[in-house]
């Protein structure tokens, strides 16, 4: 097996730089919580893996040549990116009304202690929820199942098992991309501090949220 790995790993690593759906979505989870912005790089790189195993049964070529399948695919991507955004914006809001209402700034309630279930129960509920968003937000990417159909097969070589190929690219991707995002993680979990004064906090989600949106009406508008 011989594949163009020093071509290869440049895309790859120009696909995770520029941000995309992804990010937001680790980014976001990450300053909620680290262990939820893993949970959704964890998420994220498993929405990969479908891709990746469409890719090498032959499923994304059937959905690229299928304009029903390929716009189903989009327009649900879509509505779940513009659903985050919409949720991100209203909760935005819903905070702010929240602080005009009261006469002092809302602080944190001191954990209590002998409540391990209950704070056993919030983490596992903290990781389902950053593992599905970015699951989701993947694996309900048309670009995504369309990297590994048409740009991975460049870097292949024909005279060996593409499958087998697609496979090993496929993996090294995924690798690549979970180091990425926990890097991504630690600078996001740093932030989190910041992130937790209520005006910055509510810039951050109007912003994030409505470029969830936009994202969404892109994909959803895209040719």
């Amino acid at each position: 097996m011989s594949v163009d790995l020093v071509g290869f790993l440049g895309v790859v690593l120009v696909a995770y730089v520029v941000p995309g759906p992804d990010f937001l979505v680790v980014v976001r989870s990450a300053a909620e919580h680290p262990s939820k912005g893993r949970a959704a790089a964890l998420g994220a790189q498993a929405g990969l893996c479908v891709h990746m195993l469409a890719a090498a049964v032959g499923l994304s070529v059937v959905a690229a040549r299928s304009p029903a399948v390929y716009d189903a695919i989009k327009l649900l991507g879509a509505a779940y990116l513009v659903y985050l955004g919409v949720r991100a914006v209203l909760a935005a809001h819903r905070a702010a009304r929240e602080r005009r209402h009261t006469d002092g700034p809302v602080t944190a309630a001191p954990a209590e202690p002998g409540r391990p279930a209950e704070e056993e129960g919030s983490a596992r509920s903290r990781w389902r929820a950053g593992f599905t968003q970015g699951f989701l937000t993947n694996v309900l990417n048309p670009k995504a199942a369309l990297f590994f159909l048409s740009i991975l097969p460049q870097f292949v070589n024909g005279s060996g098992s593409l499958t087998r190929q697609i496979f090993f690219l496929g993996i090294l991707d995924v690798v690549i991309g979970v180091v990425y995002w926990f890097g991504l993680v630690l600078v996001a979990a740093r932030l989190r501090s910041l992130l937790a004064r209520p005006k910055v906090r509510h810039r951050w989600e109007l912003t994030t949220g409505w470029l969830f949106i936009a994202i969404g009406v892109g994909v959803a508008t895209l040719a």
